[in-house]
């Protein structure tokens, strides 16, 4: 009895390892576009393409951060300032926000505030600017 609890178990925990992963991680950018959903999370390439159209790209890092390097054209509101919720207020909601820090994190947290606050469409960069400059996009500093 012990042995098939740790075997149905251990298939369990696949399971879930196999499903935790970015699920947008094969769809295409038109694909991505198309969900329902306020939040999305997308890899560095779907970013890169989506970043193309219409919308503000956000840095939510610390200013010692930005100063390593931005994703050009982004916008640089500090996620840990104490005013981020006003500060954010100031971008256009009807227009796609495209969020990222430095790993995923900070940005999946403001992109859950974003929603709160009645934006229509949030794309957060999974991996963050670490997997942007890992495809090799380019950074301004």
């Amino acid at each position: 009895m012990k042995k098939i609890i740790v075997v149905l178990s251990s298939v369990l925990l696949m399971s879930l390892y196999a499903c935790s992963g970015n699920s947008n991680a094969n769809a295409t950018t038109q694909e991505v576009i198309q969900q329902k959903e306020v939040i999305v999370d997308v890899t560095a390439n779907q970013f890169k393409d989506l970043i193309a159209k219409e919308g503000t790209i956000l840095d939510v890092r610390t200013p010692e951060e930005w100063a390593e390097g931005t994703v050009p054209n982004a916008e640089k509101i500090n996620y840990n300032d104490d005013d981020f919720a006003t500060q954010i207020e100031r971008l256009d909601k009807t227009k796609p926000v495209f969020v990222y820090c430095k790993r995923g994190g900070r940005s999946a947290s403001a992109a859950e505030i974003l929603k709160e606050k009645g934006f229509t469409k949030v794309y957060n960069l999974d991996g963050g600017i670490t997997a942007w400059m890992d495809e090799g996009n380019e950074v301004v500093k």
